[in-house]
């Protein structure tokens, strides 16, 4: 990240806690982001699209359940992320914004990088190339993938509003497109 955008996030979750929330934490924002990240990539991998209504916006859900009946076995695997395969993760955006109507909104776009062992070509449609881990000796040989996912997390904080963030935005480059 560069130091612009470094500082401009740290300058917003000044403005959250202030404003918003005062007990906010982003370490406790991006570990309960973790957690919802690979609940969600389980539960797309494996179809039970119907639970996800609490955690996903009405609109994304309309998408994802397109997106995924279209999505080859190999490439539904590789959404799936286990919390301890999560390999890093960092904010992409902080936005603060209000709509017409006065409410208060929070979004922050959080980026993952994880392993995932599913069976994945070496390449993707338009070149793209698929980065490929190897773990083990020349007996237990287990390749794993590295691979990205942008999820966006939104919080309404208009007074009587439900304290809850929900993802608006699900992206799994070259997986879920």
């Amino acid at each position: 990240t560069s130091p612009f955008a470094w500082l401009r996030t740290r300058f917003y979750y000044l403005l959250i806690r202030l404003y918003f929330d005062q007990e906010f934490s982003v370490e406790e924002f991006t570990r309960g982001a973790k957690q919802a990240f690979s609940v969600v990539s389980k539960l797309l991998s494996q179809r039970k699209l119907d639970l996800l209504e609490e955690l996903v916006s009405a609109e994304v859900l309309q998408v994802l359940k397109e997106k995924i009946s279209l999505l080859p076995d190999s490439h539904r695997d590789a959404l799936a992320a286990d919390i301890d395969s999560i390999m890093y993760t960092t904010e992409g955006d902080v936005r603060i914004y209000y709509d017409d109507d006065g409410r208060k909104f929070v979004s922050i776009l959080m980026c993952f990088w994880y392993l995932n062992g599913a069976s994945l070509p070496d390449e993707v449609p338009g070149g793209a190339k698929v980065f490929q881990i190897m773990f083990g000796d020349e007996n237990t040989k287990e390749k794993k993938h590295l691979l990205t996912a942008n999820y966006e997390f939104q919080r309404e904080f208009t007074e009587g509003a439900k304290p809850d963030w929900t993802i608006t935005r699900i992206e799994h480059p070259r997986l879920l497109e």
